[in-house]
């Protein structure tokens, strides 16, 4: 994407954390902002600041678990403008703590929203980028994408999957013809945007802002880039895991403090929005909310 001008960017989970801080950049740019978000007030709030910063936004409430959201989102979209240039798969959530003290509902919700309704919005608006001279699609993973987490496991498991959608679908599209729309896979180490609060980036790194991640992101899709993959140790990570023998990348991860990161995770507060945590055993075991 080398010109943002006028270009329709969709961007889910855009009320807060990385969607925003996406929205804000691109908005400078020029770029005509489409954010969706589950948290009605936030998402209002968001979009009237960045009118007041003179970006061109309209913004719908959307739960990208339920097709029907999604399906009325769209025809709403598209009669104010048309199809989309770029779609930025960025919702998502987490729930954390040792496997079975973790609800069975909250694992599926995690798949729910971090895979199904990533693939769900990108079934609803592939057709628009294949139809654009010029398009991207933008899904978030998570270095938990490329790795094991303890304490996340599922969070893991579905991040593993976006990258493998991801993968799958940018070479299935180059295949068709239609390499005009650029597939970027983005798998950041924790961001602090409240969802990973308590979490510890692994030795000789540190907690990403929002505004870094989304500089990054930009320059991900001005450059085409497949993979945004940061900092700097987790573009490692892929040729560590194919070299090293798993006792080995094991060691090196608890060496790192990588596998032990999530056991002092706390995740957002039950007074911020769109959130819930429960405790078993005196622990903290879930939080969710956007990124």
């Amino acid at each position: 994407m080398k010109a943002w001008n006028r270009k329709r960017v969709l961007i889910t989970g855009g009320a807060a954390g990385i969607g925003r801080a996406l929205a804000e950049r691109l908005g400078a740019r020029g770029a005509d902002l489409i954010l969706t978000d589950r948290d009605e007030e936030s998402l209002a709030a968001t979009a009237d600041a960045l009118r007041r910063a003179g970006s061109t936004v309209q913004h719908h409430v959307l739960d990208v678990t339920k097709g029907a959201s999604i399906l009325r989102a769209r025809e709403a979209i598209h009669s104010r403008g048309g199809p989309v240039d770029v779609l930025v798969n960025n919702a998502g959530l987490v729930f954390g703590g040792a496997f079975l003290e973790v609800p069975l509902q909250r694992h599926l919700d995690t798949f729910s929203v971090n895979l199904l309704g990533l693939v769900s919005m990108t079934h609803a608006f592939l057709a628009d980028l294949v139809a654009r001279p010029e398009a991207h699609l933008v899904n978030v993973a998570s270095a938990a994408g490329l790795t094991a987490v303890p304490l996340a496991s599922t969070y893991a498991a579905s991040k593993w999957a976006v990258v493998g959608f991801s993968e799958s679908l940018r070479l299935e599209l180059a295949r068709q013809g239609h390499g005009h729309v650029h597939v970027t896979t983005v798998c950041p180490l924790y961001v602090s945007t409240g969802l990973f609060e308590g979490a510890r980036p692994p030795r000789f790194t540190s907690m990403l802002t929002p505004a870094q991640l989304a500089d990054e992101i930009v320059d991900g899709i001005e450059r085409d880039r497949v993979f945004v993959r940061t900092p700097w140790l987790v573009k490692l990570v892929p040729l560590l895991n194919g070299l090293l023998p798993t006792t080995l990348a094991d060691a090196l991860s608890s060496a790192l403090g990588a596998a032990g990161s999530m056991e002092q995770w706390t995740g957002r507060p039950r007074s911020a929005p769109v959130t819930s945590a429960r405790r078993a055993g005196g622990r903290r075991v879930a939080a969710r909310g956007r990124r």
